[in-house]
């Protein structure tokens, strides 16, 4: 068994090892290019028209309209490039984790708080994935 299936039966853990690098390419490119301002710009003048520019897989296209981030994740995202684009959504990464968990963002603050990070303190999404 290769170490990225042992990990592959962790609830919860996406190894970003060599295969989700090249699946995730198009799509990392597409985030990390949202560090640049004109880029931005362009980006907010014409989304379907700057997405164009990155031939992501036309599911990968469907999560980032929808801001899936964990179905990101799962289609090769990582999560360095994707902070650029939930920045230009000028929402946070617990805004990101109370979505990937099904929670609040209120409820996942809470959770972080009072240290309930294993399996058992995740919400229902996370632990369906």
């Amino acid at each position: 068994m290769s170490d990225s299936a042992k990990f592959d039966a962790i609830p919860g853990t996406y190894v970003f090892d060599g295969k989700r690098c090249r699946e995730g390419y198009h799509l990392n490119m597409f985030c990390k290019s949202m560090e640049r301002e004109e880029n931005r710009r362009a980006y907010t003048e014409d989304p379907a028209g700057y997405l164009d520019r990155y031939p992501m897989t036309p599911e990968q296209r469907r999560l980032v309209e929808a801001r899936d981030w964990l179905g990101m994740l799962h289609a090769g995202g990582n999560i360095y490039y994707m902070l650029k684009l939930i920045s230009y959504d000028r929402s946070t990464l617990q805004h990101v984790g109370g979505q990937m968990t099904g929670m609040t963002v209120d409820e996942f603050r809470d959770m972080l708080a009072e240290g309930r990070m294993g399996p058992a303190g995740l919400g229902p999404a996370r632990q369906a994935r």
